[in-house]
């Protein structure tokens, strides 16, 4: 094959990828909606258009020769843009229209999500939002590199090229066994840390280093004897007495609500709190609709009687 390479069609690309995804031509063809044998001639016509053997077929089986695998990969990148090229397009026609791609942090979804869904999709029925939980630095790499549209985490981030819309914020409570902390329900002071152990959440959790931040002021070390995956074990953690830890509201509600075996006490003023807010690409050609969608968000927390306060 040593004619020179000519650009590929859209068609032979899709065919070629659905044979590297399945390596079966029978199954790539049903998938397509096509016959085998114009299945075949996609892949005859895109091998000689590059000038390069892609496939190797046997009785048994379809392998991917060491070019078709680089091959692959840049097909699937080039459909990936297409896709987002016609879609940027249908936006510009109607906004608030498409697919959306959301990532949100594990300390805020499972307390943030049910006071934005319902209402967002009645106020945008045809926005489809896709949900991804992810840790914070997985969730940034995704907005910057276009898996991820938007997301929702704690600011700031620190990343260039990514825009910040504040939505509110939160404050930290000290959560531990019921008659475990000063007698009374008013606020503590935060060196009552000192008198106990502190659980933390695993590394990669940005509510971690926030955590250890208020420690820090009272110099209270991590002795990272226990740590926890999620804010629910964390909490499940204190309740069976092997420390305290510190939740933002928004999960005390959920976490260590009344009749847990847990208390929840405010901090002295200032208390440590934290900020919520959406990052979205400096580059994306959304960045109007995604103003209204931290705006109708804003509204959900607002009507939703979140125990936060919102932004300005």
């Amino acid at each position: 094959m040593a004619t020179s390479p000519r650009t590929p069609t859209i068609a032979q690309l899709k065919a070629f990828t659905a044979v590297a995804e399945h390596l079966h031509f029978r199954d790539s063809a049903a998938v397509l909606g096509m016959s085998q044998p114009a299945l075949s001639g996609a892949i005859a016509a895109l091998e000689e258009n590059l000038g390069t053997r892609l496939v190797e077929r046997t009785t048994r089986r379809v392998l991917l020769t060491s070019s078709g695998e680089r091959v692959a990969r840049h097909a699937q990148r080039v459909l990936a843009a297409m896709d987002d090229l016609v879609e940027e397009a249908a936006t510009a026609r109607r906004p608030y229209t498409g697919t959306v791609k959301v990532g949100v942090i594990p300390t805020l979804a499972p307390y943030l999500l049910p006071a934005l869904l319902r209402p967002l999709k009645k106020r945008f029925p045809d926005l489809d939002l896709f949900v991804h939980e992810e840790q914070t630095a997985v969730l940034l790499e995704g907005i910057s590199s276009g898996r991820l549209d938007l997301g929702l985490l704690a600011l700031p981030a620190g990343t260039s090229g990514v825009e910040e819309l504040a939505l509110y914020d939160e404050d930290f409570l000290v959560v531990a066994p019921e008659h475990t902390l000063p007698a009374g329900d008013g606020p503590v002071s935060r060196k009552v840390l000192k008198d106990h152990q502190i659980l933390l959440l695993e590394e990669g959790h940005c509510l971690r280093d926030q955590a250890l931040d208020v420690c820090t002021e009272v110099g209270v070390a991590d002795s990272g004897a226990t740590r926890a995956a999620s804010l629910s074990t964390l909490v499940q953690l204190v309740a069976g007495g092997i420390g305290v830890t510190l939740l933002p509201e928004t999960a005390v509600a959920v976490d260590a609500r009344a009749g847990s075996g847990l208390e929840a006490r405010r901090f002295d003023a200032p208390a440590p709190s934290r900020r919520i807010g959406l990052l979205y690409r400096s580059s994306s050609a959304r960045a109007e609709e995604f103003g209204g969608l931290a705006e109708a968000m804003r509204d959900a927390v607002t009507a939703a009687r979140l125990p936060v306060r919102l932004a300005v």
